[in-house]
């Protein structure tokens, strides 16, 4: 009995002593939450969720890394939200994740969603890495804000001049789903499709939930474009390029970067084939000094290869992870200035911003598609 009693104290004391050892373990430790937000279900759940995969890679890479910050080890966790690419649901995201702690977010996908949550993370001293394309989602003054891509400037001049210069096109129609992104893309097209001495022969509006375009491509086919713009998502150009062949119309269709997805194939079949090209933000991975390894290592743990956005995602996140680490920080302020001083060498781009939170140097890459994927032709 008497070593019974006697190992009592000594159990209390190891226990103590695991439990002390395990705070300090955990006290050594600072969880980073890292929000995702982005369509995870609806026409564009396939872009949600590549972009969200590039983050996760990201923040699985830099969990290995076991990187510091104020004398602790940052631990990375995703807290990934559908915002369904719609500004009432993304407004609620941004809320929650604010609401939760949330100081740095990837996303938003869609300017819609982008423009009217960027006050709610402002507000919240959240940091944003957003791939809305819209010139307005940078033009709120908000700072942290940062766009990771070309914008709509870039983007829609550059297709207007490859159409002028490449395709040798003299008229063309637009055509544009009303979002803030299309919209925004389509005039942006148009305005530099004038300066090169193009003629607008029509202007066409749907939305970004339609499938049918009978109407508004025959209304084009009589005006006899040599090409069409759709400054819209993939969802709606695939079947444009399909009603576009079986209705005769002339031309080409163009788009900017959300067309350039994987999805125009596999939504349009060989209808797109040598019929659609679009721009997208970016140098072509292929011939990215780190490309090629990106996309077997991406392809390697998601079973799919990585869309349009996947490589941008994962750059900022290591930018975002590298700069914690020089600023050794996590608060959003001394890592966002860290962001505005240094250039970051990534495998879809070289980033550093301006005071706007734009990319000094956004590469443009201009694609077709052969046997329903996209094929690089050049990058600007």
């Amino acid at each position: 009995m008497k070593t019974k009693v006697g190992m009592v104290p000594f159990i209390g004391l190891v226990g103590f002593a695991a439990l002390t050892i395990a705070g300090h373990a955990s006290a050594q430790e600072q969880v980073v939450k890292i929000g995702h937000s982005g369509p995870l279900s609806g026409p564009n759940a396939f872009a949600g969720k590549d972009n969200e995969n590039g983050v996760r890679l990201a923040i699985e890479e830099l969990n290995a890394k076991k990187i510091t910050a104020g004398g602790k080890t940052l631990k990375f966790e995703l807290v990934s939200e559908d915002d369904q690419c719609d500004a009432k649901s993304g407004v609620s995201v941004a809320q929650k994740l604010v609401d939760d702690g949330v100081k740095y977010v990837m996303g938003p996908y869609c300017s819609g969603v982008a423009i009217p949550a960027s006050r709610i993370y402002a507000d919240g001293g959240t940091m944003v890495s957003t791939v809305g394309t819209n010139p307005k989602v940078t033009q709120g003054g908000y700072k942290n804000l940062y766009r990771i891509i070309a914008s709509d400037n870039q983007i829609g001049s550059s297709m207007a001049v490859y159409a002028a210069k490449v395709l040798k096109v003299t008229k063309v129609g637009v055509i544009d789903d009303r979002t803030a992104f299309g919209q925004g893309l389509a005039e942006e097209f148009t305005k530099e499709a004038k300066k090169q001495g193009l003629t607008i022969v029509g202007q066409e509006f749907t939305t970004d939930k339609a499938v049918d375009f009978t109407a508004i491509l025959t209304n084009m086919k009589a005006k006899a474009p040599e090409a069409i713009f759709f400054g819209g998502y993939a969802p709606q150009a695939a079947p444009m390029a399909r009603q576009m062949k079986q209705l005769a119309v002339p031309g080409k269709l163009l788009g900017g970067d959300t067309v350039c997805s994987p999805a125009t194939g596999k939504l349009g079949g060989d209808a797109v084939n040598d019929l659609v090209f679009c721009a997208q933000g970016g140098s072509i991975l292929e011939k990215a000094q780190s490309g090629p390894a990106f996309k077997a290592k991406f392809k390697k743990r998601f079973n799919v290869d990585a869309d349009a956005y996947a490589a941008s995602y994962y750059d900022q996140m290591m930018f975002i992870g590298e700069s914690m680490q020089k600023a050794n920080s996590i608060d959003p302020d001394k890592v966002g200035a860290e962001l505005y001083k240094t250039t970051y060498k990534g495998v879809a781009a070289t980033y550093s911003y301006d005071d706007k939170g734009n990319m000094k140097q956004a590469p443009v890459t201009v694609f077709t598609f052969k046997n329903a994927a996209p094929v690089a032709l050049a990058s600007y």
